[in-house]
């Protein structure tokens, strides 16, 4: 076990989600069981909280509070789209040995496991003992060595239930929906709203990912195929999806780029996708009653929406995150296993360089071979992450009445 005495310091990095502070909430009450932490600090707006010494000290924060804030969704720490480099991350360092940090958490996806692996480098270089853990996040579900990540299963959970009520909406007046779900290179969260079907007609009918190339020649048949056989059709599509070239389909069909401040196109904060791919189909095949929603934020942080299950693991992995670190004395980042099918989980440490800026895509074995759907193996690997006492529809089942002047 770890004798290194001084603070830990806990951040939250990238998207918020529903469970992230469930997180937060482990190390603080995990970490101030341990004598040799002297107080457990929060960093606000994550690594540039950590730059501008905005911390707070959640040492002296109640356990009814911290308690209330882990039932909360979004990050209570607030959070930071910054992207820190070696020399940011110098300067962070710098801030944690004035203030003695001896245990850093980071709570965030692929870049935050980034950072933390560049901290823990430098801590190595300088010879100053730190323990450097990343606590995976992300409604992507990307994130390398996990079988899936905290936060994505309440996320996925809206997805459904939203598709739930959008097949309740356009069986009663039909038409074409198109739905784009965040996604920009795992489709793990898209391919979530085919857990909404119960009826042989429910939809999503179609389901397009990032990982199958985009036609819109095939996406027009498929919508074809389904309108003429159902009177209805609609549609999940990942904000990511891309031509065979790779290029991203909103820039595509805008015939312009933008670019966020890491230098990614622009998919999210628009629902230019959702109309051009409306247009799309209203030419393409003259059906007038077309609409389509971009989810947005609302999947993150919805209220009310949340999986109990992704509750508990994402406290869960922000207590082993503080075991690890204190009782295992090691760097690294906390992975969670499925080891049995019928649902178990327990928690891993992996080297930071097994997660760090790598992105994990869905299994072959849970897109369909057309690329417009998904498999029994994904409904399998899925359910069990949206939790317990999921919704469900139902439909009239009165018999039919004989017509007299219709007959």
């Amino acid at each position: 076990m770890s004798r290194l005495e001084g603070k830990a310091l806990v951040a939250q990095g990238g998207g918020p989600t529903h469970v992230i502070n469930q997180s937060v909430v482990g190390v603080a009450l995990e970490a101030r069981k341990f004598p040799q932490v002297t107080a457990v600090y929060g960093a606000v707006h994550g690594v540039s909280g950590i730059l501008n010494e905005n911390f707070v000290d959640l040492t002296r924060e109640t356990t009814h509070n911290l308690e209330q804030v882990a039932d909360t969704p979004s990050s209570g720490l607030l959070s930071t789209r910054d992207k820190p480099d070696e020399d940011y991350c110098q300067r962070m360092f710098k801030v944690m040995q004035a203030h003695d940090i001896r245990y850093f958490f980071y709570v965030g996806g692929n870049d935050s496991s980034d950072t933390v692996r560049i901290v823990s480098e430098q801590a190595k270089a300088a010879n100053y003992d730190l323990r450097a853990i990343h606590i995976p996040k992300t409604i992507d579900n990307d994130l390398m060595e996990n079988d899936h990540c905290p936060g994505f299963g309440s996320a996925a959970r809206f997805v459904t239930q939203a598709f739930m009520g959008v097949n309740l909406d356009n069986r009663a007046l039909t038409g074409v929906y198109i739905g784009v779900v965040m996604g920009r290179h795992a489709g793990f969260l898209t391919a979530a709203s085919a857990m909404a079907r119960k009826y042989e007609d429910d939809g999503p009918h179609l389901v397009y990912l990032p990982e199958r190339h985009f036609d819109t020649s095939r996406f027009l048949a498929d919508v074809d195929r389904v309108y003429s056989k159902y009177g209805v059709c609609s549609i999940a599509v990942s904000e990511g999806i891309s031509d065979k070239d790779g290029v991203p389909m909103i820039t595509k069909l805008m015939g312009v780029e933008e670019r966020d401040a890491h230098g990614n196109v622009q998919l999210s904060g628009t629902g230019a996708l959702g109309d051009l791919l409306s247009d799309t189909i209203k030419k393409g095949l003259g059906l007038k009653r077309v609409r389509a929603d971009t989810f947005g934020y609302l999947q993150r942080s919805f209220m009310g929406c949340r999986s109990d299950r992704d509750a508990r693991e994402a406290r869960e992995a922000g207590e082993k995150a503080v075991q690890f670190a204190l009782w295992g004395d090691a760097d690294g980042s906390v992975a969670i296993r499925r080891p049995v099918l019928d649902y178990a989980v327990d928690y891993e440490l992996v080297p930071l360089t097994r997660v760090a800026g790598k992105t994990r895509h869905m299994p072959d074995e849970f897109i369909n071979p057309e690329g417009n759907g998904v498999t029994e193996a994904f409904h399998s690997y899925c359910r069990p992450l949206l939790g317990t006492q999921v919704p469900e529809p139902h439909r009239f089942r009165a018999p039919t009445v004989a017509k007299i002047l219709n007959r």
